[in-house]
């Protein structure tokens, strides 16, 4: 029996992506090529490893085999590390998690800022809730991620990202330098279960008022377009500035709370050298503004 990295990594590539499809967008390979990884492992094994249903799901062998591959996948990271240290040089393919807001607000400017400044690293986005963030940068899914609070440990602070109140601009508090949450009591109130509910949850019980979301929505995009309808008002992170159009403004939201936002790889696992280039350079821009 030979069993190869490639079959591996496409493998595991669309369990992760839940079809040969998008995992064939992530590995930048064609889909045929991708199959036909996949369908050689098969037969390597002498049994199917996936259901070709939709979303694409492991069978009982394939969620056997999910661990051996993440382990190989691993194994050939830390190989890699060693060959890029030796060399000394910061060239590779980094995949990066955050929540999706974090992903629209923030890791654009990112982005624009490595590409300039280490352009020979490519990086790859990667969007889920800050559950699956943290889980996929700890059982190796993702190289680095941007992570919400995370414990005392290595990594780069991007941000103290405080609470803003969303609201039209001719809703009577517009104007106000800030807004008090008990001031929004009489307005339908708007909350994405997904986001920043915790936060927005203790705000509410600071200030002593009960969290009575009229509506929660998925989609912050949805989120805002019901504000932009009037239907009611939300909270949302600073970092969410650059999604907020022009009719709606963010106010500082009373009683006042941040989170900290950190660029960080695994924890349990040594930084790929990339991972630690990216986060030198994120550190030295910061200092560079400050």
């Amino acid at each position: 029996m030979t069993v190869n990295i490639p079959q591996l990594r496409a493998f595991l590539a669309v369990v992760e992506a839940g079809g040969f499809s998008a995992a064939a967008a992530d590995l930048g390979m064609s889909q045929s090529a991708v199959s036909h990884a996949v369908a050689s492992l098969e037969r390597e094994l002498a049994a199917p490893l996936l259901v070709r249903s939709a979303p694409v799901r492991p069978t009982a062998l394939g969620e056997r085999v999910l661990p051996y591959a993440r382990t190989a996948l691993t194994a050939v990271r830390s190989l890699e590390e060693v060959a890029a240290d030796a060399a000394g040089a910061m060239t590779g393919t980094v995949r990066l998690a955050s929540t999706p807001t974090v992903s629209q607000g923030l890791v654009p400017q990112l982005l624009r800022h490595w590409r300039e400044e280490l352009p020979r690293i490519t990086v790859r986005g990667f969007e889920g809730d800050s559950a699956e963030v943290a889980q996929w940068l700890e059982n190796g899914t993702a190289d680095a991620a941007i992570l919400i609070d995370p414990p005392p440990g290595p990594g780069v602070q991007l941000a103290l990202d405080g609470y803003r109140a969303l609201l039209p601009r001719d809703h009577p508090l517009a104007g106000e330098a800030a807004v008090d949450i008990r001031d929004l009591a009489d307005d339908a109130f708007l909350i994405s279960p997904n986001g920043c509910e915790a936060r927005v949850r203790e705000i509410h019980r600071l200030a002593g008022v009960p969290f009575a979301p009229a509506h929660r929505v998925r989609d912050l995009a949805t989120l805002i377009s019901m504000v932009q309808a009037g239907i009611g008002v939300t909270v949302l992170s600073e970092v969410s500035r650059p999604l907020v159009p022009c009719d709606l403004v963010l106010l500082p939201v009373e009683p006042r709370t941040s989170r900290r936002l950190v660029l960080s790889g695994p924890r349990a696992r040594r930084w790929h050298p990339a991972v630690r280039a990216l986060a030198e350079s994120a550190a030295g821009r910061l200092a560079a503004v400050s």
